[in-house]
């Protein structure tokens, strides 16, 4: 038996974020059809909450597979030279329960989280959106102005860092990157005023984005908070928003953004109008109007990691990338 192990700059290689923003929907039909498996995942907390090893499972049965992410997630990693989120994706087929692969799992998590929010953009988005507001200026930024900008055609990018450096090193490495002007901001007031797209990508406890700063018609990715006591939006924003998200089921056991709100009386279950793999069969409606504000509420599903996994292990085994490590020894 041989199992491919695939790194982190052959992750990068084989999941380009145009290819990988239409796994995503496949995937999120997939899971709105009820073709998956997906137990909520279970989190190791170390003391203080310093940090977490969180164990992401699922099945997918039009793709027969199997598979688990387990990553640590250490937010105070931002603004260092460790990333928030590292770990592994396992991949298994469904035939024989044969281990397949072992990939980098921080890459498939950048490219997935921010493919799966262009995902909901496409959807949810005024057709005429170009004004975008990036909050946080780490791998979640660098990887939703890439998608952004797949999705719509972005005239003005404007971004906010509670680290003025790493502001200040974002703008001048995407400017660069993308061949054009982003603009560091001093506030989040200031970076979100007349936008009409808004990514969250902090590992804020408390919210940063306030209801009052978000225009008529914007749409918003909330995708930082992924713990049931942290959000980034305050309960006015919630309130005022029409609510999507990636799985009801995670959101209302998972979401601070979701259910610091709900606690407060502010907002019930019925507040979530629909999950974006609804949207995608047409069973439930997305944006109504110019003028209504969207909120697509990101948790990161294990099928998004499995279905990025999936494709990338065909990729590799066709063009002979990756490292096949056998119990006999290994060969490249």
């Amino acid at each position: 038996m041989q199992i491919l192990i695939v790194n982190q700059s052959e992750v990068r290689q084989l999941l380009p974020m145009a290819e990988c923003i239409e796994v995503m929907a496949e995937a999120l039909k997939t899971l709105a059809r009820g073709q998956a498996i997906l137990p909520l995942r279970p989190v190791m907390w170390l003391p203080e909450k310093v940090g977490a090893l969180g164990m992401m499972p699922a099945y997918m049965e039009d793709l027969e597979i199997m598979g688990l992410k387990i990553v640590s997630v250490f937010p105070r990693n931002h603004g260092t030279e460790y990333d928030s989120h590292m770990g592994a994706v396992m991949l298994f087929e469904t035939k024989h329960g044969q281990p397949l692969a072992i990939m980098d799992a921080t890459e498939i998590t950048a490219i997935r989280t921010a493919a799966v929010s262009g995902v909901a953009t496409r959807l949810l988005a005024r057709e005429a959106a170009g004004d975008l507001a990036l909050l946080g200026s780490g791998t979640q930024a660098r990887t939703h102005l890439e998608a952004m900008l797949l999705c719509r055609k972005i005239r003005r990018v404007r971004i906010w860092s509670r680290n003025p450096e790493n502001g200040l090193r974002f703008v001048g490495r995407e400017s660069r990157r993308h061949n054009m002007n982003v603009e560091l901001m001093p506030t989040v007031q200031a970076a979100v005023q007349g936008a009409d797209i808004i990514c969250t990508t902090t590992s804020s406890p408390d919210p940063i984005l306030f209801g009052k700063y978000i225009s008529a018609g914007a749409h918003v990715n909330a995708v930082g908070s992924s713990v049931p006591f942290a959000r980034e939006l305050d309960t006015e924003a919630i309130v005022k928003s029409r609510l999507f998200v990636d799985r009801r089921e995670s959101t209302v056991n998972e979401a601070g953004d979701f259910l610091i709100p709900k606690k407060e009386g502010a907002i019930a279950d019925s507040h979530i109008q629909g999950e974006i793999g609804e949207i995608l069969l047409g069973k439930v409606k997305g944006r109504k109007s110019e003028e209504e504000i969207t909120l697509f509420k990101s948790l990161g599903l294990a099928v998004e990691d499995l279905a990025s996994a999936n494709h990338i292990y065909k990729k590799a085994t066709q063009n002979g990338l990756g490292t096949l490590v056998g119990l006999g020894g290994s060969r490249h």
